[in-house]
């Protein structure tokens, strides 16, 4: 009772921080939507593009984690656990269709740039520094295991990077009236952007495909599971995550005449939780001349 208090509070904690970055979030976007509109500038505009997902991905991290804390039922025999990697590969378009418009606006600024308010794009870019520093701080507390908080926390980071540029872009406007400095700005976030919008797909691709956690090799696993004492076989081995963070393991182990099925079963269960982490395995266990069977679901 006392463990599953203690995953409230955190799941909580977790709630309470990606509101809070939320809301800032979408406060200073909606101020930077005006200060590109008035200032003329597309490093702005970009920016603020960034930050509706930026938003985007912490209102949807944000369900996930309630839906996750939902217990299986019905059809839903693992729960809702994977709307969290749903909700990142959405963000993850999402970031690929704005980078490859920016990128498209950011070109044609070069060709035939556009008179923009260096000043206000300087003092924006500032106080967008100082406002995505805060989100990180509040998103560095949270369990960034999933890969939904994960991917809002490092988009909060490209935005951070993004706003230095953008600063670095109203100052040499300023100084120097180099009008270009906004279209090149722009296309270096909208980099960043596609960079990210790159590992996000490649991680949810990976989890919705049944891929093998990165961090685990099926052929490391299946050569430790037969070198257990009496495991003659190891076949049908499948390993995959439900969530980020959740790895699963099935397998069809086969033991000798006179081992004990029970404890091959028990010691093969525990060595894959304590050697590899995977707390969730279901392992079939049969004897070599097939007389006896056991499956049993080691969660």
């Amino acid at each position: 009772m006392g463990h599953d208090h203690g995953h409230i509070n955190g799941a909580e904690a977790d709630a309470r921080r990606l509101g809070a970055a939320f809301a800032l979030i979408v406060a200073f976007m909606l101020a930077e939507v005006v200060a590109g509109i008035v200032g003329h500038s597309l490093a702005l505009l970009s920016d603020a593009g960034h930050m509706l997902t930026d938003a985007v991905a912490l209102g949807l991290a944000l369900a996930a984690l309630r839906l996750a804390e939902r217990p299986p039922a019905g059809s839903f025999t693992y729960g809702m656990k994977r709307a969290e990697i749903l909700s990142a590969q959405v963000n993850g378009v999402t970031l690929l269709l704005l980078g490859i418009l920016i990128v498209y606006e950011g070109i044609r600024r070069l060709v035939s740039p556009p008179d923009v308010e260096g000043a206000l794009v300087l003092v924006v870019a500032l106080i967008g520094i100082v406002v995505n520093l805060l989100a990180a701080r509040l998103l560095a507390g949270a369990e960034r295991r999933s890969l939904n908080v994960e991917g809002a926390f490092r988009h909060v980071l490209t935005d951070l990077f993004a706003f230095i540029a953008t600063a670095i872009a109203g100052a040499l406007i300023l100084i120097w009236g180099f009008e270009r400095a906004d279209g090149i700005a722009s296309i270096l976030i909208a980099a960043l952007m596609l960079w990210a919008s790159y590992g996000l797909l490649r991680d949810s691709g990976r989890i919705f495909m049944e891929a093998a956690p990165p961090e685990l090799d099926p052929e490391e696993i299946g050569r430790t599971l037969a070198a257990e004492p009496g495991v003659v076989e190891v076949h049908d081995l499948h390993v995959w995550e439900v969530t980020s963070g959740m790895p699963a393991i099935s397998a069809h182990l086969i033991v000798g005449k006179d081992a004990d099925c029970h404890e091959a079963r028990w010691h093969a269960a525990r060595l894959l939780a304590d050697r590899f982490g995977v707390e969730h395995s279901t392992l079939q266990v049969e004897h070599e001349a097939g007389e006896e069977l056991l499956q049993i679901d080691g969660n």
